[in-house]
């Protein structure tokens, strides 16, 4: 599994992924920092990528244009700190890694966590 964190999310996410065995890179590394949504979902579908952001965006992009891929990891929280969603966010992505392989919206918050199959 490969993501792809969205610039609205710290760069520090990427070592924590590593450390979980999550092969993971931020956008800043890859493209420009005000990049358009489209060309980040590109960019990861291109790459077999899957986007994790903080952006409602990508979620209505996807059902816009009825995606297959990528998959997007959306987390609905005021803190997307590290410390507050590596807890809830790292199991929740292996519980459905093979979803999101395949490709899903995967929305998590503190209290829920909701997948659902491409093209939404």
């Amino acid at each position: 599994m490969k993501v792809l964190i969205d610039m609205n999310l710290s760069p520090q996410w990427t070592e924590e992924f590593k450390l979980h065995g999550i092969e993971a890179v931020h956008w800043s590394d890859v493209g420009i920092f005000d990049a358009a949504d489209k060309e980040i979902i590109a960019w990861a579908k291109e790459h077999n990528y899957i986007i994790f952001t903080h952006d409602l965006d990508f979620g209505t992009a996807l059902a816009l244009t009825k995606a297959e891929k990528p998959s997007v990891i959306q987390v609905r929280t005021q803190d997307v700190t590290i410390s507050h969603l590596s807890n809830i966010v790292l199991p929740t992505i292996k519980t459905h890694a093979a979803l999101l392989e395949k490709g899903a919206l995967l929305v998590i918050d503190e209290d829920k966590k909701r997948i659902r199959i491409l093209p939404v």
